[in-house]
């Protein structure tokens, strides 16, 4: 089974989102739904893996929403659940044009 397959059985199972991830996605400039993360988690792709993160296994994951705006969502599957770390609309100023590369030298 693949991380995509993995990451994606656990959202079927049970979502839970952290504190700052609910933060994010209320974030006046954000605004991002739990329909537009769950669009991200099921039609996306992972774009970097994260094997040493401090809450365990986590990947970041991108699609373009249905509200054709990009979406990245960091996750990480647990036992019985997809953990959402955090969720954003990626900042022009530090990725590519494809929202799939980070720009040289520049954070998330």
């Amino acid at each position: 089974m693949s991380f995509l397959d993995r990451i994606r059985e656990k959202a079927r199972n049970k979502i839970i989102y952290t504190e700052h991830a609910l933060d994010e996605m209320i974030a006046e400039e954000e605004m991002i739904s739990k329909d537009e993360v769950r669009h991200v988690i099921f039609k996306g792709e992972i774009i970097e893996d994260y094997p040493d993160d401090k809450r365990g296994h986590s990947f970041l994951i991108f699609t373009m929403t249905p509200k054709m705006r990009p979406v990245h969502v960091v996750c990480s599957p647990k036992e019985d659940y997809l953990g959402i770390i955090t969720t954003y609309v990626p900042a022009e100023d530090k990725w590519e044009s494809n929202f799939r590369t980070r720009k040289e030298g520049k954070g998330s």
